[in-house]
């Protein structure tokens, strides 16, 4: 796919330019955001996406588009299984309902730097060394294996990472709440508030969430231009996507269980791929192995959808059968999403 330096650059302005209105006319007045107002947006970052990609159909042919489709519902359906992990955060720091659409802008706005910093990384790996599919697909299939083990066990666990875990210990906090500010001053001295701590959190979190969905992208595509737009249009809508679905992920009982399908098979797909590109020595004599089987993107798009779709009428017929209690075992307790 031949890229040019200029649609690189509108790429970029574009995509800034979007998330400046989230952050400076959107964010302006803290507040929770109603269903209406969260649906709405979410429609208009999900109708930019289906448009970008018809326009990739256009452009670059069938199977680039075919591609990016696949890339971003997969980066989409990855976010959703995130989103468990994001109400975690914001009940750990006790996070003011109307503050929270303003750390989650923020903390994405982190997100989607350090991954465009993560994917740049991948291609250059890709480019020079074919044996990197190797370790992507290895890693994938552990990370399904990993999920499937235990299943929505641990949705209500969180552990503070490391880098958090530096800042409180480097910087003087406070623990009073000051609006959207993450800076203070307490007798004369700056402190960091907990809106600071939210948003690293947020944005390590996610880039955590990365080391998973990057491989599983490069899986269905090498191209890094298609792999950056996957994961801005899946980070677009991540936040209304927060308000908006609230109670339904506690429906999504067999969430996980797709999503290690999914790990699994696009894992599989690198390892049958980095045998056909094979170099290392050891293997076949530094020989392509031609008799793996190498997956075709259609196929990659088609087992996708069928996973979500699957995935989600199975969970949804299941959890409508069974009592609250029983859905507590299952996905941990409910959140109160009308609470203040």
């Amino acid at each position: 796919m031949d890229v040019a330096n200029w649609v690189w650059w509108v790429t970029a302005i574009v995509t800034v330019c979007v998330f400046a209105f989230d952050l400076l006319i959107v964010g302006r007045r803290p507040h929770e955001p109603s269903m209406k107002e969260a649906a709405t947006y979410l429609a208009f970052y999900i109708g930019l996406a289906v448009l970008f990609g018809i326009g990739i159909f256009i452009t670059s042919g069938a199977r680039y588009g075919t591609e990016f489709f696949a890339g971003w519902l997969t980066e989409y359906s990855l976010s959703v299984d995130n989103l468990f992990i994001f109400i975690i955060i914001m009940g750990k720091f006790a996070v003011p309902r109307h503050l929270q659409q303003y750390a989650l802008m923020v903390g994405i706005v982190m997100a989607l730097l350090m991954r465009a910093i993560f994917i740049a990384l991948g291609a250059a790996a890709i480019e020079n060394f074919s044996w990197v599919f190797y370790i992507f697909g290895a890693f994938l299939i552990w990370t399904a294996w990993k999920l499937a083990r235990e299943g929505s066990e641990d949705e209500d666990e969180y552990e503070e990472n490391a880098m958090v875990a530096w800042v409180e210990k480097r910087f003087p906090a406070t623990k009073e709440w000051q609006g959207k500010s993450m800076f203070a001053k307490l007798n004369g001295q700056r402190v960091i508030t907990p809106m600071f701590l939210v948003i690293v959190t947020l944005g390590t979190t996610d880039l955590l969430f990365a080391l998973d969905s990057i491989p599983a992208i490069y899986g269905l595509t090498k191209e890094p231009y298609l792999v950056l737009t996957a994961n801005i249009f899946a980070l677009m809508g991540l936040r209304q996507l927060y308000f908006l679905i609230g109670g339904l992920l506690e429906r999504l009982i067999y969430l996980s269980y797709g999503l290690a399908f999914l790990l699994g098979f696009i894992g599989v797909k690198l390892v049958f791929h980095a045998m056909h590109v094979n170099e290392l020595p050891f293997i076949n004599g530094g020989a392509g192995i031609h008799w793996a089987p190498e997956i075709p993107i259609w196929l990659s798009l088609a087992v996708i959808i069928g996973t979500l779709a699957i995935t989600t009428i199975l969970s949804l017929r299941a959890s409508a059968s069974m009592s609250d209690q029983e859905r507590d075992q299952r996905t941990g307790p409910r959140r109160d999403w009308e609470e203040d």
